[in-house]
C-alpha cells in the first residue's frame, strides 16, 4: 500500500482510504452485515462547536469505538456561531488529555484554517475534490494546506459517482482509452500533490478493491494534461448541495 504523511505528524497513512457516509445515509439502502465485511476487507487492504459539545461528542465516540484515544478527530463543518479559536482550543485540550492524537477540520475556508493553525497544528482538512469539483484549487485551501504542511483528505474523488460510468456508459470510450477505468480518476486526484489522500466511498467489496488499484497507476504528464484539458472544456452547472448545506461550506 502506498503511504503518505499525515500533515507534519510523522504518521504514515494510506493514499487511498474508505469513505463511510454511504454505509449509513444518503446513498440508498445498506446492509449492516455487508458493511462489516467491507470494513474488514478495507483493513486487510491497508486502511489503517462548542467546548461542551466537542467534549460530549468525543466521549461518545470513544465509548462507541471502545478505545482510549482517537487518532484523528475532525470537526465536521465549522460552527459559524463559535470562534474557531475556541473550538480548536478545546480540541487541543483533548490532545493534552490523551483522548485524541491529531486534529482535523472539514469544509473550512482558508482564512479559518490559518486562524485554527495558530491555536494548534491541524493535521488534515477534509474537502470535496475531484475532476468534477475543483473548488479547493481556487478558494485558497490547497495553497494554505501546502504552505502549512496539512494533508488534504479528498472526499467524493469520483464526483459522487458521476465519474464511475454509472450515469454515462464507458462504452463511449475506446477500449484502450485511459479515461475508461475508474481508478484513473482517483490517480489524478493523488497526482495533484503529495499532501493529498482520497477516501472514495462504496458499499461493495469489489468496488473497494477496484478503488485501491489507483495507487498502482502513475499518470504521465501528457495524460494529466489531457485530463485537465477535458476538465476545462466541460461546464459544470448547479451548486454542490442545496441552499442549507451550502451555507455550511467554506466557513
Amino acid at each position: 500500500m502506498s503511504l503518505r504523511e499525515l500533515g507534519k505528524t510523522g504518521v504514515k497513512i494510506p493514499s487511498i482510504g474508505l469513505g463511510c457516509m454511504g454505509m449509513s445515509a444518503y446513498y440508498g439502502s445498506f446492509d449492516e452485515q455487508e458493511n462489516i465485511k467491507l470494513l474488514n476487507r478495507s483493513i486487510e487492504l491497508g486502511i489503517s462547536g462548542t467546548p461542551e459539545y466537542i467534549r460530549q461528542a468525543c466521549e461518545s465516540s470513544l465509548k462507541r469505538l471502545g478505545v482510549d484515544c482517537i487518532d484523528l478527530y475532525y470537526q465536521h463543518r465549522v460552527d459559524p456561531n463559535t470562534p474557531i479559536e475556541v473550538t480548536v482550543g478545546t480540541l487541543a485540550e483533548l490532545v493534552k488529555e490523551g483522548k485524541i492524537k491529531y486534529i482535523g477540520l472539514s469544509e473550512c475556508s482558508a482564512a479559518t484554517l490559518r486562524r485554527a493553525y495558530k491555536v494548534h497544528p491541524i493535521a488534515a482538512v477534509q474537502m470535496e475534490y475531484s475532476p468534477w469539483t475543483l473548488d479547493i484549487e481556487t478558494n485558497g485551501i490547497m495553497e494554505a494546506c501546502r504552505e502549512l504542511g496539512i494533508t488534504i483528505v479528498a472526499y467524493s474523488p469520483l464526483g459522487r459517482g458521476f465519474l464511475t460510468g454509472k450515469y454515462k456508459s464507458i462504452d463511449d470510450f475506446e477500449p484502450d482509452d485511459f479515461r475508461r477505468t475508474v481508478p484513473r480518476f482517483q490517480a489524478w486526484v493523488l497526482a495533484q500533490g503529495d499532501n493529498i489522500v482520497a477516501i472514495p466511498g462504496t458499499k461493495k467489496i469489489k468496488y473497494l478493491e477496484e478503488n485501491f488499484e489507483a495507487v498502482k497507476i502513475h499518470l504521465s504528464s501528457e495524460e494529466l494534461s489531457e485530463i485537465r484539458q477535458i476538465i476545462n472544456s466541460i461546464e459544470i452547472t448547479g451548486a454542490r448541495y442545496d441552499e442549507n448545506f451550502m451555507q455550511m461550506l467554506n466557513v
